[in-house]
């Protein structure tokens, strides 16, 4: 027998060493942990929402002490007794001689062994079980959802809010029990419990128990998890085409799902019963028994059952199924009640009906004068060149669309705050004093009519009504200053003792650049930071000492931190997804940040699971918009409007969805977090808008779950799909994005400000569909769909897209437009229904120049449809070109539509028909002289632009405009209704 292998030893000074370090790691880790919580914890009482900060807290804390004790106490006690109840004399044995080594270094560690694997195994336990915080707290506060599902009759909220639940406690119960079990065997075998090379018996009797009993817990737990496998049906993908029970599901094994569970709960009384019969025979019978019959009846009879019954006629098979599948998809995606409306059904091909579209068209008074031109996803360069005012100041990348009423018109605007830009300071200007100290802020607010550019020498730009420092327009800004915006990732330093001067930089003084006033922040915003330990938590946290050296950090200072509108709202309800594209609106005077809010599942029984970020995005996510989490999702719902006030960051959640079970279940687990929806302000009513990432996942089930009869939706015969952007030039084909417009919907009286998207045909580019959901406050949420014939072969965006690029009249000017000093933009391209015959599709065309302050103008507008495409400088010159001359005017104005639309019999004047003076003599009217001038002026500049253009001269280009303007202003003079304003609307 070999001698004992002696156990290396440490020295004094080597301990003394590793224990410094390890209390030094130990310090650090804690003060850097506690630092975090307290800053966490002064965020929430600063913003409010301590009862969240608590409740996630406790929760997560008492999940992870639960299941680390549980896992760390229970593994820890299966080794112990298994050491415990070791043989006192072990048979000489090669095998046994070999384990002697482990042995002698174990037994004068094993309480620190012992201990370690506990603690170890707590430790992981705990940080994957207070993970689930959220299962926990829906399971404990669950609500009804007041419907049961088609198969077990159970409510709806079973499979939400339980069933995950139970799951979650199943699983670790499985581990628990197969990692006592490892370390069970593990103890047995080194100590001589089990001997797997001695001859002889193999197991005492006291490792027989306790593995006996382990394995049938083991399997007991089996049993419990096929009972649970059987609720899990509703989630099955067996069937082709859609998710939940199928036929084979239902009846090939539903019913062997229930047989395995007897299987099972014999199987673990045999091993329970090994304790007193001390035979492994009978429970490893019984253990076979158990998986051959999970794989006879579990595996291979429900596959026979599906290959020879079912695929043969799956059609028929698996329609009530299907039916199931679709009613509880679209419940599940709020889309029971989507208005189907079969839409031009009289048109044929492409044949136009001129004088239903023209009546169509003076009509209008809605949706043509409300074409929106200015695209805010290219706008953000112009805004800056034209209202950055400094360079401390900037715009987001996307800018957003929101509707106002002035003067009793109600119109959507091009919106955005004027944001502190971190990213624009100069070298100078980057000191920790200038960034966080004194450019704290952004200031202003900037508004253009979404439908009005302004003529100039280069092309049109936005008719500001709103902008300017101070802030002034249309929409009156009492507050304009912005401490909480998109742009800022820095925190800033505030406030200063009554008397001090002003720091804080606020705007210039009369547009000078050496001079500028400041102000002091007053709002109530903030955590204070006077004391020193205050001081001294946030310069260990941002690793900054000047907040202890600093004299702008005094005993009135305020620190400014998760000042994203979007990050703002995620950290004061991280049980809800935020949609990531923020949009500022002045309520009351005051600039807030709007966001809508999500409440979602996985665990919707019969609904179709897609990746909530894949679905909800588009060529633009990324681009000014933050992408939602690639999670797995089959229930949501718009349940919760959060605003954020850009002065003081007062976040308040209010209740939207009134009907959500769970949101009123998150309600129940954080009391008085929702502000009900009663005390939603009606001005923040009227700017709600239908969020885009909600209508993405929406417009994706409605691709497929449009069709209600189960044999069509099994044949997928009538399938669509969301067309990928045409004006972008990638080749990754991203979704076009969905578009907000204010447009007259098919059925409504006036027009409504809403969110639309146009679908095509599966795997073509023809139009199949024109979706839109209204914004509207007494229509807010109707989802209507325009059904097209499926034999009409209406052009998708990117045909209209490629017709536009091919047409002679573009194409030329393209190649000018993209040259060495210039390039072409294609603005968004909207699909507007005209009438009951038709869709009108408007692309504005802007060119942006090479320099590095450049910008983009509006040059031109492209018009589809039909066949038939205008290209024009304006959108009346372009549907003139379309429809014939005299028709865009009408259709473009507004009011003169109003006055005019019950006489389709006199059109307004136009060159091409001018006003004529009644002779005296009863005879032939004829022009007036001053009008048969202005008409001669108007073709004069058009002959001398359209040169000016073929030649490439952009500054004849531009004095050929100033000319036409003149002109057609000399025209309409003469015309009753006196001259245009002006901003021309709709260019």
């Amino acid at each position: 027998m070999r001698p004992p292998v002696s156990v290396p030893t440490l020295s004094r000074r080597a301990k003394l060493v590793i224990g410094a370090i390890a209390v030094l790691l130990v310090l650090f880790t804690a003060i850097g942990t506690l630092t975090n919580v307290y800053v966490d914890y002064l965020w929430f009482d600063e913003t409010g929402f301590t009862e969240v900060f608590w409740t996630e807290l406790q929760t997560r804390l008492l999940l992870f002490a639960v299941a680390g004790v549980a896992t760390g106490g229970l593994v820890a006690l299966a080794v112990y007794l298994a050491y415990r109840f070791r043989p006192t004399f072990r048979p000489m044995s090669l095998e046994q001689q070999n384990l002697e080594r482990y042995r002698q270094s174990l037994e004068p560690r094993r309480g620190l062994v012992l201990t370690g694997v506990g603690v170890v195994l707590g430790l992981f336990a705990g940080f994957t079980a207070q993970g689930s915080w959220e299962t926990w707290l829906t399971y404990r506060n669950g609500t009804d959802f007041g419907r049961d599902d088609p198969q077990f009759g159970l409510d709806i909220s079973f499979f939400v809010f339980d069933y995950p639940f139970y799951r979650l406690v199943l699983g670790f119960g499985f581990a628990i029990v197969l990692l006592a079990l490892i370390g069970s065997v593990l103890t047995h075998y080194v100590f001589g419990g089990l001997r797997l090379q001695t001859p002889g018996q193999k197991l005492t009797a006291a490792a027989r128990v306790q593995l006996s009993v382990l394995l049938g817990v083991f399997v007991a737990l089996k049993a419990v998890a096929y009972w649970l496998d059987r609720y899990g049906l509703v989630y099955s993908d067996r069937g082709d085409v859609f998710t939940g029970a199928s036929y084979t599901d239902v009846n090939a094994l539903l019913v062997p799902k229930t047989i395995l569970v007897f299987v099972a709960a014999a199987c673990a009384l045999a091993f329970f019963a090994n304790i007193v019969v001390r035979n492994f025979v009978l429970p490893a019978m019984a253990l076979v028994l158990l998986l051959v019959s999970s794989l006879v009846i579990g595996v291979a009879y429900p596959a026979i059952v599906q290959q020879f019954v079912v695929r043969p006629s799956a059609d028929q098979r698996e329609a009530p199924y299907i039916e199931r599948a679709i009613g509880s998809t679209l419940d599940a995606y709020n889309l029971s009640d989507v208005d189907y409306i079969q839409y031009a059904q009289s048109s044929e091909g492409s044949e136009v009906d001129p004088e239903v579209v023209v009546a169509d068209l003076r009509n209008d008074t809605e949706t043509i004068p409300n074409a929106r031109l200015l695209d805010p996803n290219v706008l953000s360069d112009t805004f800056t060149a034209r209202q950055q005012i400094r360079n401390v100041y900037g715009f987001p990348e996307k800018l957003d669309i929101d509707r106002y009423t002035v003067d009793g018109q109600t119109q959507d605007y091009v919106v955005a705050v004027r944001e502190l830009d971190s990213a624009s300071l100069s070298d100078n200007q980057s000191s920790w004093i200038n960034r966080h100290t004194v450019f704290t802020h952004g200031n202003g607010f900037v508004a253009a009519p979404a439908n009005e550019v302004i003529a100039g020498q280069e092309g049109g730009e936005p008719n500001f009504t709103t902008g300017d420092l101070p802030t002034t327009g249309n929409i009156d800004v009492e507050q304009a200053r912005i401490y909480y915006g998109e742009l800022m990732e820095d925190y800033s330093v505030v406030g200063a003792p009554e008397g001090a001067e002003p720091r804080e930089f606020d705007l210039p003084e009369g547009g000078s650049d050496e001079r500028q006033i400041n102000n002091t922040y007053d709002g109530e915003g903030g955590v204070e930071i006077g004391s020193f330990f205050r001081q001294l938590t946030y310069a260990i946290y941002y690793r900054e000492r000047n907040f202890l050296l600093s004299g702008a950090v005094n005993e009135a200072s305020k620190v400014l931190y998760v000042r994203d509108p979007l990050a703002r709202v995620e950290k004061a309800a991280p049980f809800l997804q935020v949609d990531g594209d923020p949009y500022p609106a002045v309520i009351g005077g005051r600039v807030s940040w709007i966001l809508d809010a999500y409440t979602t599942s996985d665990a919707y029984p019969y609904s179709e699971l897609m990746e909530l970020g894949e679905a909800a995005s588009d060529a633009l996510t990324g681009t000014g918009t933050t992408a939602l989490p690639d999670e797995l999702i089959n229930y949501i719902r718009n349940s919760v409007k959060a605003t954020v006030d850009a002065y003081d960051g007062t976040v308040t959640l209010y209740e939207w969805d009134q009907q959500d079970p769970v949101l009123k279940t998150f309600m129940k687990a954080f009391p008085g977090v929702i502000t009900p929806r009663e005390e939603m302000p009606e001005e923040l009513v009227d700017h709600v808008r239908y969020p885009e990432d909600l209508f993405k996942v929406q417009r994706e089930i409605l691709t497929r779950y449009h069709v209600e009869d189960p044999v069509d939706f099994y044949n997928q015969s009538d399938r669509w799909q969301v067309s990928a952007d045409p004006t972008q030039s990638n080749a990754t084909e991203q979704d076009q994005p969905p578009y907000y417009i204010l447009a007259q919907r098919p059925g409504d009286e006036r027009a409504s400000f809403q969110l639309t998207s146009a679908l095509n045909a599966f795997r073509r580019d023809n139009l199949s569909a024109f979706v839109s959901a209204s914004s509207a406050p007494d229509t807010y949420g109707e989802i209507q769909v325009l059904e097209l014939p499926g034999n009409t072969p209406f052009r998708g965006p990117r045909q209209v897209q490629n017709a536009f690029l091919t047409n002679n009249q573009v194409r030329p000017d393209l190649t000018l437009f993209n040259s060495e000093n210039s390039s072409a933009v294609f603005g968004n391209l909207l699909t507007l229904p005209i009438g009951g015959d038709g869709l009108l599709y408007v692309e504005p065309l802007y060119v942006r120049g090479s320099g590095e302050n450049s910008f983009p103008l509006l040059q031109k507008v492209l018009v589809n449809f039909a066949d038939r495409i205008g290209y024009a400088d304006t959108l009346s010159e372009a549907l003139d070109q379309v429809f014939g001359a005299g028709v865009g005017e009408q259709a473009t104005d507004a009011d003169n539509v109003a006055d005019t639309a019950t006489d389709d019999a006199q059109p307004s004047p136009t060159p091409d028909a001018p006003a004529t003076e009644a002779p005296a003599d009863g005879g032939e009217a004829a022009p007036s002289p001053d009008l048969a001038q202005a008409i001669a002026d108007i073709n004069a500049a058009l002959a001398a632009l359209e040169e000016a253009q073929r030649n490439g001269d952009f500054a004849a280009q531009g004095q050929a405009l100033e000319d036409l303007q003149a002109a057609t202003e000399a025209y309409q003079q003469i015309q009753p209704g006196g001259p245009p304003a002006a901003a021309s609307p709709t260019g």
